[in-house]
């Protein structure tokens, strides 16, 4: 079973930007939270640089974002950071 996000933000949440996603790039998918609820994360790796794709798995079209790319290990971090609430 995958993780979930957890519903409630940490007091001292880290506020995420989210983008349109770049085309082109081959994107490996690292980690992702379970697809039960309409919002689905995932940690992704392109170009030796790693960042979090967010869907909402709408009835029409997903609507996909995807962050600023980092260092894989701050993309790691980052990912951390949402499973336990504190970025977002």
């Amino acid at each position: 079973m995958s993780p979930h996000v957890p519903d409630r933000r940490q007091p001292a949440c880290k506020k995420l930007e989210w983008f349109k996603p770049s085309d082109g790039a081959r994107v490996r998918v690292l980690a992702w939270t379970c697809d039960c609820l309409a919002m689905v994360y995932e940690l992704c790796q392109a170009g030796g640089q790693g960042f979090i794709r967010r869907t909402l798995q709408n009835e029409d079209a997903p609507e996909i974002r995807e962050t600023h790319h980092w260092p894989i290990a701050q993309a790691r971090e980052t990912w951390a950071a949402l499973l336990t609430g504190m970025a977002r």
